[in-house]
């Protein structure tokens, strides 16, 4: 026996207490081993179980939001702020989709702001976040022209004070058409004195398009929001009968994405009760790119008893039906506006300075009537509006200054805009249009 030891052990062999160490080690290992296995296993389920749902959420969210996404996507800076100048900061944005304009057609409209804001809230961010739309008081002017190669042009001045403004492009949709419109920023509650920061900003500015100032579609309908000052102390029209309802620029909006022609814009105009926002009232101007145009007021009794925001009736007057305005508006195949009331006798018994914006109405017409209402061009047209511009006229309602002149061309559906008066800066200038 102690020469076998000794000769397995001087061949290489192993003592049993040895062997049965290495055993052991050996099934440690592979314990260890498979255990180890496990939990990788297990840790690679759990990821991959996470990944499953944030891919789920993503999925989700994309296709609840996915337009919505998109627009906050496309924001851009065109021009940025100059305080000293009281200018406020440019935007772009796309909107993609139907932005629940046919859910808002389809309930029968809103009748205030506040329903507006709950409906907007609940469509865009689905009650998570709530947004804000509201109108202060503004002042502007308007005209329609041609240019001498025939196009027709309908120029617009929105005089305000300094603030951050929303260049909106919306695309066709079910039917509806594609437009481009102007947005006053403060409107959707964003701080005048600074930038547009932050996510929440952007998400806020998901409602600009259904506040809406002035703007074209692709069919080359254009129109503008005026405001009147109607009443002994301003009533808004508040029409209560059983139609479906509107504010002042959601009809603006459907305006934009229904109508075809001035015919069009009437007869929507016609099928809604008008409830003005902000306390203030309103009148529109809108025109096709046949050449016909048409102010639209809501009008009961005169100035001084016009007190009853829901007796109020529209009045539609055309640029070829006008002879009762006066005799250089039955002359005239051109059509301008500014801040009261055109219908005669609305002021008598009244005091002159209730007439908002008489005087620009007067200039505008004294440029336009020389040639009979056409303009070199869109640069020409622009020049009139500089003319009644805040920065160069007396301001008679307060408005600091004119956040952005607009030229909409409506034969060729396009739109040359200059912010805070900047006429002379040619990086100041824009074009915008369909194609892009």
């Amino acid at each position: 026996m102690s020469f076998t030891r000794e000769l397995l052990a001087g061949s290489g062999g192993r003592d049993e207490k040895a062997d049965v160490r290495e055993r052991k080690n050996m099934q440690n290992r592979e314990r260890e081993k498979k255990s180890g296995g496990l939990w990788k296993k297990i840790l690679l389920g759990a990821a991959g179980v996470l990944l499953a749902a944030v891919l789920v959420a993503g999925i989700t969210v994309y296709a609840v939001w996915h337009n919505e996404i998109s627009a906050v996507a496309s924001m851009e800076l065109l021009r940025d702020r100059n305080d000293e100048h009281l200018d406020g900061a440019v935007y772009k944005m796309e909107v993609k989709g139907g932005f629940y304009l046919d859910d808002f057609v389809a309930q029968g409209g809103v009748k205030n702001d506040t329903e507006l804001i709950s409906f907007v809230t609940d469509k865009i961010t689905k009650g998570l976040i709530d947004m804000n739309i509201s109108d202060p008081e503004i002042g502007c002017s308007s005209f329609t022209a041609r240019s001498q190669e025939g196009d027709v042009l309908f120029g617009r001045n929105y005089d305000f004070s300094k603030t951050n403004t929303c260049i909106v492009f919306t695309e066709g949709y079910n039917g509806r058409h594609s437009t481009i419109s102007t947005v006053d920023l403060q409107f959707l509650g964003i701080d005048v004195e600074k930038n547009i920061e932050g996510l929440m900003d952007k998400i806020t500015c998901l409602a600009a398009a259904y506040a809406p100032l002035d703007g074209i579609n692709d069919a080359g309908v254009s129109c503008g929001i005026y405001m009147t000052y109607q009443g002994a102390e301003t009533v808004p029209t508040d029409q209560d009968t059983a139609k479906p309802d509107l504010t002042s620029t959601t009809l603006l909006r459907l305006i934009l994405d229904y109508a075809d022609s001035v015919e069009d814009a009437v007869e929507i105009a016609s099928g809604y009760d008008l409830h003005d926002s902000a306390g203030t009232s309103y009148h529109y101007m809108v025109a096709d790119a046949s050449g016909k145009s048409a102010i639209l007021e809501w009008v009961s009794g005169t100035d001084s008893t016009d007190n009853d925001g829901s007796a109020r009736q529209l009045v539609v007057t055309y640029n070829d039906g006008d002879a009762h305005i006066g005799e250089r508006e039955a002359e005239s195949d051109f059509q301008w506006i500014t801040n009261f009331i055109i219908q005669p006798g609305y002021y008598d018994g009244s005091p002159e300075a209730d007439r908002k914006g008489y005087d620009r109405y007067e200039r505008i017409y004294q440029e336009l009537d020389g040639t009979e209402g056409v303009v070199k061009d869109e640069k020409a047209a622009m020049d009139i509006l500089a003319i009644v511009g805040r920065r160069t006229w007396n301001n008679d309602d307060g408005n600091g200054c004119t956040v952005h002149s607009a030229v909409y061309n409506l034969t060729k559906k396009t739109v040359m805009w200059v912010p805070n008066e900047n006429y002379d800066d040619s990086s100041a200038i824009f074009e915008f249009g369909f194609e892009e």
